[in-house]
């Protein structure tokens, strides 16, 4: 492991860089912290390209020793994504992935479509629950907040190392995607009799998530195969994003479970 002691290093100025959106879309790189994050990323064969530790760190996963880099407490501060840093970054490559290759596989599982949310938390969250619900793919529309983004990431939980994310830069690119790969689109909204539970969701649904300010464009919701809505009683309108996500998926999880539909 070698030692970094100047502001100036080219590796602390690059960790600098890629708390903008800017450098990480153009350097297709992002940042992680935290062992558990580290240790998720190499388990599931992330391509880790710099680890920079605290001095006195001490929960590196085997084989990064030649990737590490040790800072001092000070400078390890200046870069830390969070208050209370265990004292360990990395810089991540983003995936690659293959829209070819996801075509010829079909849509063997569901989508998640992300349109336009803006709430790290709240991308962060859905991601990691369709890891957890066994949806194959996310597909973000332009307007969406950065997926790799450090707080989209952390809420996540990992779950960005094992679910391909696709970017779309409009509609008509999503609605041929989703079409070729042999999916439905499904939106949640008003103009409809049918709640989730009566309609089939067990496969081969892309499911559209919309920003939590005005929900599903309305362009989408024209075009969508499934219009279904979630029974709220009350005066409230709508839930969070996230947890209409989470309710829609486990559905989709629970009917899967069933032996007849």
């Amino acid at each position: 492991m070698r030692e970094i002691t100047s502001r100036d290093n080219r590796i602390v100025k690059l960790c600098e860089q890629l708390a903008a959106r800017k450098y990480r879309d153009r350097l297709g790189l992002y940042l992680i912290e935290g062992e558990n994050l580290l240790e998720e990323a190499v388990r599931e064969g992330a391509a880790v390209e710099t680890v920079l530790i605290r001095k006195g760190y001490t929960g590196l996963p085997p084989g990064m020793e030649e990737k590490t880099f040790v800072l001092e407490e000070g400078l390890f501060r200046k870069l830390a994504l969070t208050d209370t840093s265990q004292g360990v970054l990395a810089i991540v490559r983003k995936p690659e992935v293959s829209r070819a290759a996801l075509m010829e596989k079909g849509a063997a599982g569901n989508f998640v479509v992300l349109d336009r949310l803006q709430d790290p938390g709240n991308i962060g969250t859905i991601i990691r629950t369709a890891d957890a619900a066994g949806y194959g793919l996310v597909a973000v529309m332009k307007g969406t907040a950065d997926v790799f983004s450090p707080k989209v990431v952390r809420a996540a939980a990992g779950s960005l190392f094992r679910v391909p994310v696709v970017f779309m830069d409009d509609y008509d690119e999503l609605v041929s995607f989703i079409k070729a790969a042999g999916g439905k689109l499904a939106a949640t909204c008003f103009d409809t009799d049918r709640y989730y539970y009566d309609v089939d969701l067990r496969e081969n649904v892309a499911l559209i998530i919309g920003n939590e300010g005005n929900g599903i464009s309305k362009e989408l919701i024209e075009r969508a195969d499934i219009k279904i809505k979630i029974p709220m009683t009350g005066a409230i309108e709508s839930l969070n994003a996230a947890v209409a996500a989470a309710v829609l998926m486990y559905e989709s999880m629970r009917q899967r479970a069933c032996r007849e539909w």
